[in-house]
């Protein structure tokens, strides 16, 4: 049987797609932290059928839901505080994401000037496409691939 600990303060992330966990991983920059990470895949759920789930121990601040938001807005965020479950957050599509989507035309100014940030701006809701702020180019979210 597997064991895992509770965590004293963190997030877990619950209800992601099976298979997206080290995505989302190395999206929020996890690797980056100092922090305890429990990466649980192919969890059955009778809601998905199978499931992955993150349990993080860091300061909640850590969490950027923007990103998580533009991964999979139907991901559950359980804000863990001393042992307990203090709230549960709603993540939404965000209306601009950066440096998370590359933009794929060539010929776009964040091709040739590399530092310069990748912004893309939600443009249509219903079918989560978001769109390069410097040249329009369109990019569906991750979840329509």
């Amino acid at each position: 049987m597997l064991t895992i600990s509770g965590i004293q303060e963190g997030f877990v992330l619950d209800h992601i797609q099976a298979g997206m966990s080290l995505q989302i991983y190395h999206d929020l920059k996890l690797d980056e932290l100092d922090c305890t990470v429990a990466i649980i895949k192919n969890v059955k759920s009778n809601k998905m059928g199978r499931k992955d789930i993150l349990k993080v121990e860091c300061p909640v601040e850590a969490l950027d839901l923007d990103i998580l938001g533009f991964i999979d807005h139907n991901i559950t965020v359980n804000v863990i505080k001393d042992n307990s479950i203090v709230e549960k957050k709603i993540l939404h599509l965000p209306k601009q994401v950066k440096n998370v989507i590359k933009c794929k035309n060539p010929r776009c100014i964040t091709s040739i000037e590399q530092e310069l940030d990748q912004i893309f701006i939600l443009s249509d809701s219903e079918k989560e496409v978001y769109r390069c702020k410097y040249c329009e180019e369109k990019y569906a979210n991750p979840r329509k691939r």
